[in-house]
């Protein structure tokens, strides 16, 4: 089969329209945990660390397990462009809610709306891109054209966290998630206009006879998934201090109620393998085991917007170069961490300094809320900048009175979309030239590569910690790059793979739902990161280290399942002649 056969049209609608929809989501996600750890006064929500941690990795578990329930639909019901539709537009919805800063029943509605939507998105779009791929001129570049979709993914990902810094740094954290839910809309948009390069692989495939219809489905499943996790939100675990109606499991009750609740929808896709006709068993069987192995890799990846997002805050060289310093302050990307007498106070000292301040923000809150805002953003960046100072070395701070130009953290949410957009041509090329030659790894090869990638990238993060004296220093923001480039190429190999595999061994009657099987594994693995990141804190700073340590080896493990695996899994796709 020649190479030289084009990707189809529909392939760019496609990526232009999860570009868009990705610079909603990441925007949102770049800059989630700072907004719940800002003051209610500045705009934010005002939670503590533990609350912050709790939220987030319950939210990013939830938004990849509802794809079970919007592949299942769009498989027997909606199709797969409707479902697009309805779930760009309750994310939209969603993102315009957040706007709507500091308000606690609106906060949690819009993460529902957010949540359905991407359940309804999300699985559907990556099967129309399979689809785009299932004949036989075509059928050689699906791998290839996984890959340039999901570069599409890291374009809106990168330049969301610029355009989320200049607006909440300007205007509020309310601007930023308004632009959100504008690129969501944008993308929706984009999809409606293109659908004609899409309408012939939209195709819903009947249930066989005897199949469960879908409110048995969803009524076996959902109802358990809610009982089991109300079961797990009460039930009692760990409690140190022996103390009545406390304690819990997984580190939190919404953690023990997420976790539990998943298990009836694990359950259901356990009897889906074993209810398969004879012909699908061996395909269904491959994917729910490589969906096993790889929640390991979403556990560590997503511990960027949580366990990273702290560490290049506290122990990030996030100082700018005085050749790019003036143009970042005029495009807002800088936070000035000034040196005043706040500096080398003690913190009963500094306490005592902040009295007055606060005491004037708690007045203006009732007369004047917006000057009561601007005494909380002074408040803050006394606060930030004392802390900064705090493992910098004396002979790099500037004279008394003056700042340091610093990168805003939520900066280095794009550090790892840069990556993907830089390597994937590269990566593509790479695997274009393997191809030629005929030894390109098979689908599943690249998967466990992937994993194993990936643990170098906490290996990385390993040398940074144990090389830098965090409580006098601050780590070179080279390390976070350089880490961020490992982990960039194990994604590479793995997320668009998995895609790809999904596509390639599903049954053509449950694609939507076997590409929500992926998400799922996802959703246990962005819980697991929340839960992981969350043990950030247990850590003292001599051992950071350590916990880095621990990400290496739970990818060791998995790439290890892998390569048991691999040659089933081969066998399974040679069945199925795909590669």
């Amino acid at each position: 089969m020649s190479n030289n056969v084009k990707h189809p049209k529909g392939l760019y609608v496609l990526f232009f329209t999860e570009m868009w929809e990705r610079f909603g989501y990441y925007l949102m996600l770049g800059i989630f945990s700072l907004y719940m750890l800002d003051s209610v006064e500045s705009g934010g929500m005002g939670f503590d660390k533990s609350t912050k941690s709790d939220i987030y990795g319950t939210y990013l578990g939830l938004v990849y397990l509802t794809p079970f329930i919007g592949g299942l639909i769009a498989d027997r019901i909606l199709g797969y462009r409707k479902s697009i539709i309805i779930g760009g537009i309750l994310m939209a919805l969603g993102y315009f809610g957040l706007s709507i800063t500091g308000n606690l029943p609106i906060f949690y509605l819009s993460l529902l709306f957010i949540i359905l939507g991407n359940g309804f998105f999300k699985p559907n779009i990556s099967v129309l891109v399979g689809n785009l791929y299932n004949n036989d001129e075509l059928k050689h570049k699906k791998d290839a054209g996984y890959n340039i979709f999901y570069m599409g993914i890291n374009i809106g990902s990168f330049f969301c966290n610029i355009v989320a810094a200049v607006l909440y740094i300007v205007y509020g954290w309310w601007a930023a998630f308004l632009a959100a839910g504008v690129g969501m809309t944008i993308g929706i948009i984009i999809f409606m206009r293109g659908t004609k390069h899409i309408r012939h692989v939209d195709v819903i495939k009947p249930a066989p006879a005897g199949s469960m219809p879908i409110w048995k489905v969803l009524s076996y499943v959902l109802l358990p998934a809610f009982a089991f996790g109300i079961l797990g939100y009460f039930l009692m675990g760990v409690n140190p201090d022996n103390e009545v109606g406390k304690g819990n499991i997984f580190g939190s009750d919404s953690n023990d109620a997420f976790l539990f609740g998943c298990i009836p929808v694990v359950v259901f896709y356990v009897l889906l393998l074993m209810k398969s006709p004879a012909e699908e068993k061996r395909p269904v069987g491959a994917l729910l085991a490589v969906f096993f192995a790889v929640i390991v890799f979403w556990a560590v990846f997503h511990q960027n917007g949580d366990a990273l997002t702290t560490w290049a805050e506290e122990y990030s060289d996030k100082e700018y170069p005085a050749s790019v310093a003036g143009v970042a302050d005029k495009m807002k990307l800088v936070f000035h961490a000034k040196y005043d007498e706040t500096t080398t106070m003690t913190d009963v000292e500094f306490k005592e300094f902040l009295a007055p301040l606060e005491a004037k923000q708690k007045e203006l809150k009732k007369t004047n809320p917006l000057k009561a805002k601007e005494v909380s953003k002074e408040i803050d960046n006394y606060t930030k900048s004392r802390a900064y100072y705090k493992n910098l070395p004396k002979e790099r701070w500037p004279k008394k009175g003056e700042s340091l130009p610093l990168a805003t953290a939520n900066l280095y949410q794009s550090i790892n979309p840069a990556w993907v957009v830089l390597l994937t041509p590269l990566i593509v090329g790479l695997f274009a030239f393997l191809r030629r030659k005929g030894r390109e790894p098979s689908t599943p090869t690249k998967i466990a590569f992937g994993l194993l990638i990936t643990g170098l990238s906490a290996l990385v993060m390993v040398a940074a910690a144990n090389g830098t004296n965090l409580d006098k220093e601050k780590a070179s923001t080279w390390w976070l790059i350089g880490s961020y480039g490992v982990i960039t190429i194990g994604e590479l190999f793995l997320s668009p793979m998995g895609l790809s595999l999904v596509s390639k061994l599903s049954p053509t009657r449950i694609t939507a739902l076997m590409m929500g099987g992926w998400f799922l594994s996802t959703s246990i693995g962005n819980k697991l990161a929340g839960i992981m990141s969350s043990w950030w804190e247990q850590y003292d700073i001599k051992s950071k280290g350590d916990f880095f340590w621990m990400n290496f080896y739970c990818c060791l493990g998995a790439f290890l399942l892998m390569a048991v695996m691999l040659k089933w899994l081969i066998g399974v796709m040679k069945e199925k002649g795909v590669n």
